[in-house]
């Protein structure tokens, strides 16, 4: 057994077990932290596989920024609860399990009869491909010709997220005065 093999072996069975995990928790912050582990197992694959930029891009970008901006969210709106299990639409689980497996029978079908799969890449594909590496290409794409609107998109976010939190500190006093004028009128009834 290689040692691509093994680390396969020990990080899958984490893999799926977090992501089992993060499905059945019923607090979303629990739910949120397995997600994360989730995508450390997914970012080992990429790098058992010999694709070094999406390993570090899948721990920068989904591993910090995207979980960095979920658990905000979850906080921010107060979702630390737990949360009832039961169904409110009836028939809701029966088919999701039926639409599950019918996409997964799907992609058995595809990948057997190997429709979408090129079996071999186009005549002078190597000589047009990105000379330097994708992690080049796209660096050079980015921080050249898209810079200035990269760098818009970036100010747009932090602007953005600030917002958020002026409206969201000053909405809960709001909140908190209502709820204390109810807890009065009931008190005089």
């Amino acid at each position: 057994m290689s040692a691509d093999q093994l680390v396969f072996w020990v990080f899958a069975p984490i893999s799926i077990g977090s992501a089992i995990a993060m499905l059945l928790q019923r607090n979303a912050v629990h739910a949120a932290l397995f997600l994360i582990v989730n995508f450390f197992t997914i970012s080992v694959f990429y790098l058992v596989l010999g694709a070094s930029f999406l390993f570090a891009v899948q721990i920068i970008v989904y591993a910090g920024a995207i979980m960095v901006l979920f658990l905000f969210v979850i906080m921010l709106l107060g979702v630390d609860r737990e949360e009832s299990l039961l169904e409110r639409l009836r028939g809701q689980r029966v088919l999701g399990i039926a639409l599950g497996v019918g996409i997964a029978l799907e992609l058995i079908v595809a990948i057997r009869a190997g429709v979408g799969f090129a079996t071999h890449a186009p005549a002078n594909f190597d000589e047009v491909a990105n000379r330097g590496g994708n992690a080049a290409a796209i660096s050079a794409v980015l921080f050249r010709r898209y810079f200035f609107p990269f760098e818009v998109t970036s100010i747009l976010l932090i602007v953005a997220a600030i917002a958020v939190v002026v409206l969201a500190s000053r909405q809960r006093p709001s909140l908190a005065r209502a709820t204390e004028e109810r807890a009065t009128d009931a008190e005089a009834a």
